[in-house]
């Protein structure tokens, strides 16, 4: 099992799960995207986003989002390991601290997010948490984490190191849809001009 950054041929294949999941897909970027993977059968098991909101100034804002883990990867430590890829990818472009609008804050506080008055959000993430209590997550709260201050709990990072062996056959690989192709309409004959 391993985490690694979104393909850009993988676009259908976040915003199904985005939406299957109910997820925010504001603003949608599959390079934002990490993707958990299983390197064994190569099964895509999870992804989550960084989202780096513009600031007036010099100021940047660095937003945690989009966290998924399908169905049969639940409870293995995917999630984790998203969370952690996307919370050292913020700290590799410099920010210091990053946010999260969730309803999920118990899940996120094992890693050392603490919920913080709205208040103190930056500017860009107030609209953002009015926006998402409009739409996908009426539950939102906002929370904040020190990069440093970042840790995975042991259990599950041994979760993690096992997961495939949890795991019954692998469901399949890549499929058409995968790609944007409707099967049930798509030829896959094409002129060669001979």
């Amino acid at each position: 099992m391993y985490v690694r950054d979104a393909k850009n041929r993988e676009e259908v294949w976040l915003l199904d799960h985005i939406e299957e999941m109910g997820l925010d897909e504001t603003a949608f970027r599959s390079r934002d995207y990490v993707v958990a993977m299983d390197e064994h059968s190569g099964e895509k098991a999870g992804f989550g986003r960084i989202r780096i909101h513009k600031v007036d100034g010099d100021t940047d804002v660095c937003e945690l989002t989009s966290i998924g883990v399908l169905e049969g990867w639940r409870d293995q430590g995917v999630g984790a390991h998203v969370v952690e890829r996307l919370v050292e990818y913020a700290s590799d472009e410099g920010f210091d601290t990053v946010y999260a609008l969730t309803g999920e804050g118990g899940y996120l506080s094992q890693f050392g997010f603490r919920r913080i008055e709205e208040s103190q959000l930056p500017e860009p993430l107030q609209q953002r948490l009015a926006d998402k209590r409009d739409g996908v997550d009426p539950d939102a709260v906002p929370l904040e984490i020190d990069i440093d201050r970042f840790r995975v709990p042991d259990r599950l990072r041994e979760a993690f190191k096992r997961a495939p062996d949890d795991r019954d056959e692998p469901s399949n690989s890549e499929s058409a849809e995968d790609f944007g192709i409707d099967p049930e309409s798509a030829t896959y004959k094409y002129e060669t001009g001979r």
